[in-house]
């Protein structure tokens, strides 16, 4: 860019010439003088908003920047908003924080703030899981919470989610509140950064105590972890705050023989053994594959930093260490504990699962031969925890799960759990090594049950303001002139849930879409595939999701027919992209 928009620079100059400290009006001062437009622009052009994940971005400068004066703005805007909800009530939140750099000052930022505003702040002696964080919340009454984190994304980010009384992340029109609140402060001047001291009460062991023994209740097969305590199991937190919470669940129930890859037991912020943090990548779960190749492990489970999502790999039918995607972990754990509990006698036609639009409809076979409902929501944990909430007290909840590597067993949070799930899927691995099997020959015949469900997600990255109108470009593309065939299939429906419209290509009918409004397209074809659209709510990216299925005969050749599907999905990811 040569030349930067007035706009731009009016908002840098005020961040020059405003309340802000040294060092920030330096860097931008630097970025102005040197002519950095592009990054001034990237920096400036928008504000950051919550997303489906919350409130995340880049660190640096800027109103596009996560740094000190816009999460304290965020924060300012959800006292004002949590002050007006419960006027003259007394309230509190809780706050915990993951490994990432930078993540243990916001969140004394973020008490700072909350106290300034008479608010009462439950803090956490160190980094924790973001799981606890919504347990907490739960189990100590909070209004409202924060957790300082970016999730799975790269070191030069670091995010902020924000949490209601119910444990879950905010939901419409909620979120939208606290935005509009944020959007009243027109500079950090209006900012209450002065701790009070008085309201700060620092929580940690107690409350481990207390999440591990909910967990522990969980388990739904005692007597297969005993015979099968030996167990060979690799885990990794990936410097995060896994660490803190993993080995202690796995020991608590049972497993004994658990190798941890210390050189990523190491918290540290800048991930220094992977490219990418994020337990969805191959890459991020070398180390632990090669520890278990050298140790013979059975099973491979690795969390991302906040330890809400796990990535497992399991050794197939040639003993080889292979990795499982999100939606073949959920199918798997979808069906051992439906299963468990149809065996238990607990199943009476009340119970139900929650899933995502985007995430593998096998679930919905699964829970359908069982008698167990299977709800849908948006993309976005969040509106699972929506669902188990406002089903509370009416249905039971026995998991969620969504094809992002994010699950929930219980009902003491209302967020992914990576925790409880390692606990889960390791007595998983034990069950069915009780039984002489393994959790890929349970795979396989899973799919020979419900047929042979395969899923891809492709993400493009556009950065940016020029990539933010791509996107947009590309969504607009797809409404106006909507692909006919996709991998020589016919289109025969389009869901449009910005529109809240289904459309039945062939006879033109449209039906109401009973959600609440999102930018995503679903396309299905005639042959039964499924290919989703969707800017992220949380990166630069705009994600495409595809979903193939064919029956599986006993005597089919499994890793062919995969092989098959696989063909199928480039097919229609190219016709959709290219299109």
């Amino acid at each position: 860019m040569s030349k930067l928009e007035l706009s731009i620079e009016k908002k840098a100059l005020q961040w020059i010439n405003g309340d802000y400290d040294t060092e920030t009006k330096d860097k931008v001062h630097s970025m102005l003088i040197d002519g950095q437009y592009d990054d001034l622009t990237d920096a400036f052009y928008k504000d950051l908003e919550f997303g489906t994940g919350g409130l995340r971005g880049l660190m640096g400068p800027g109103t596009n920047r996560v740094n000190k004066y816009t999460l304290g703005m965020a924060t300012q805007g959800l006292s004002n908003y949590l002050n007006e909800q419960y006027k003259g009530q007394e309230i509190s939140v809780a706050i915990a924080h993951d490994n990432r750099n930078n993540s243990d000052v916001f969140a004394n930022v973020t008490a700072d703030v909350f106290s300034a505003n008479g608010i009462k702040v439950y803090f956490f002696d160190g980094l924790r899981p973001t799981p606890e964080l919504s347990f907490a919340i739960r189990e100590l009454g909070c209004q409202g919470g924060v957790m300082l984190t970016a999730s799975h994304n790269p070191k030069e980010y670091n995010g902020y989610k924000a949490y209601g009384p119910d444990g879950g992340q905010l939901v419409t029109p909620f979120d939208k509140m606290v935005i509009e609140e944020v959007r009243k402060i027109s500079d950090a001047t209006k900012v209450k950064f002065n701790r009070d001291e008085s309201l700060v009460k620092v929580i940690g062991a107690d409350i481990d105590q207390k999440y591990t023994a909910e967990l522990t209740k969980l388990s739904l097969n005692k007597e297969s972890i005993q015979n099968q305590k030996d167990l060979k199991i690799v885990f990794s937190p990936i410097h995060g705050t896994g660490g803190v919470s993993v080995p202690p669940i796995l020991r608590a129930i049972g497993f004994e023989n658990v190798t941890l890859v210390e050189e990523q037991m190491v918290v540290d912020g800048n991930f220094p053994t992977v490219v990418y943090p994020n337990p969805e990548e191959h890459e991020a779960l070398t180390m632990a594959i090669n520890k278990a190749n050298e140790i013979g492990a059975d099973l491979v489970m690795a969390t991302d930093p906040d330890a809400d999502r796990v990535g497992i790999a399991v050794r197939n039918t040639e003993g080889k260490v292979v990795l499982l995607n999100g939606n073949q972990t959920a199918s798997l754990l979808v069906e051992y504990m439906l299963e468990a509990w149809e065996e238990a006698g607990r199943l009476d036609g009340n119970q139900y699962i929650v899933k995502t639009i985007v995430t593998s409809y096998l679930l919905d076979k699964i829970a359908e031969s069982k008698g167990v409902t299977c709800y849908n929501t948006l993309t976005g944990f969040k509106w699972i925890g929506y669902m188990m909430t406002k089903l509370e007290g009416k249905r039971t909840f026995i998991l969620g799960g969504e094809e992002s590597y994010g699950y929930l067993v219980g009902e003491h949070a209302r967020d992914k759990d990576a925790v409880v799930s390692c606990a889960m899927i390791a007595e998983m691995a034990a069950y069915y090594r009780d039984q002489g099997s393994s959790l890929y020959k349970a795979l396989i015949k899973l799919h020979q049950k419900y047929g042979l469900y395969l899923e891809k997600l492709i993400s493009i990255k556009k950065t940016g303001k020029s990539g933010a109108e791509e996107i947009k470009a590309m969504m607009d593309g797809y409404r106006n002139e909507p692909p006919k065939t996709l991998g020589d299939s016919k289109v025969v429906m389009i869901k449009d849930y910005q529109s809240s419209q289904s459309k039945n290509m062939t006879s033109g009918d449209t039906t109401n879409i009973d959600m609440p409004s999102s930018n995503v397209l679903q396309f299905y074809t005639e042959d039964g595939s499924i290919v989703s659209a969707r800017p992220s709510g949380t990166e630069p990216k705009i994600k495409f999701y595809c979903s193939v299925n064919k029956p599986l005969a006993q005597d089919d050749n499994y890793d062919q027919i995969t092989g098959n599907l696989q063909s199928k999905i480039d097919r229609l990811m190219q016709d959709l992209i290219k299109g």
